[in-house]
């Protein structure tokens, strides 16, 4: 279930089994996470966002459980002036789960999350995956 980005909690850190570390982050500290990344949109970049909406969601589509990150909508770059006539808003959405599970610490997520978010901003801008890469923002 999505919702709007809320207050957080402390991140926590610990090991589900002595081979394989897991990070703990609740789910309001991963929030505040995104929250930040989000903050450091140069504002002259978060201006010229438009109609769009972030969400974070535990889990990302069963055919792809590895996902960090979805923009679904219309990149700016695309649009045209039937676009504006009754569109709903584009959605960046964050998965929280599989980005626990790529990370060994809460800096990792962190940073893994802020990464995730210029990412899908970008395709909000209309930058394709392989731009993004030749970046280093893949």
């Amino acid at each position: 279930m999505s919702r709007p980005l809320g207050a957080g909690a402390a991140f926590l850190s610990r090991s589900h089994h002595e081979n394989e570390p897991v990070v703990v982050m609740s789910r309001e500290a991963f929030e505040d996470a995104v929250a930040e990344a989000l903050d450091g949109v140069p504002p002259e970049l978060a201006r010229m966002m438009d109609n769009v909406v972030v969400l974070v969601e535990d889990d990302p589509p069963d055919d792809d459980p590895d996902l960090l990150g979805l923009y679904e909508g219309t990149p700016l770059t695309e649009r045209d002036s039937w676009w504006a006539a009754g569109s709903l808003p584009d959605r960046i959405t964050i998965f929280r789960r599989p980005t626990l599970a790529l990370c060994d610490s809460t800096e990792e997520v962190v940073e893994e999350v802020r990464v995730t978010v210029v990412h899908e901003i970008a395709h909000h801008f209309g930058i394709g995956d392989a731009r993004l890469h030749e970046l280093g923002w893949g």
